[in-house]
């Protein structure tokens, strides 16, 4: 599979950029920025969505404040929160990030067209 999943037949937003998060206040606006900054860059329309698990440390405020999307998944682990994310998407794709900056968007140049010309499982 490449890093795009095609998830919707159609959609108002092209892409999703979603990140799980539980208590990551000391890098998540940071990655908020880069993400947006890569939607910006690249002329996508997008939203940044936070899948937070349970987060204490003010993560989701954070999240708001820095223009993401938050959406609470209850059930706890890095998986569930990703499957929460993914039914919360509204983008026709969705990118997997890290609210951690162990991962980078800075090289990436995605293609609306690529994306469609891919097959889908």
């Amino acid at each position: 599979m490449n890093a795009f999943t095609a998830v919707r037949a159609a959609g108002e937003l092209e892409l999703t950029i979603l990140m799980p998060c539980l208590n990551e206040a000391e890098t998540l606006a940071i990655c908020i920025g880069k993400a947006r900054s890569f939607l910006d860059r690249a002329g996508i329309s997008g939203e940044v969505l936070i899948a937070d698990n349970g987060s204490s440390d003010g993560s989701q405020q954070i999240a708001s404040e820095n223009g993401a999307r938050v959406v609470p998944v209850a059930n706890k682990g890095y998986g569930a929160a990703l499957l929460g994310g993914i039914a919360a998407a509204r983008g026709r794709y969705i990118i997997m990030g890290d609210a951690t900056t162990a991962t980078t968007l800075a090289r990436s140049t995605p293609s609306s067209r690529a994306c469609e010309a891919a097959p889908t499982w």
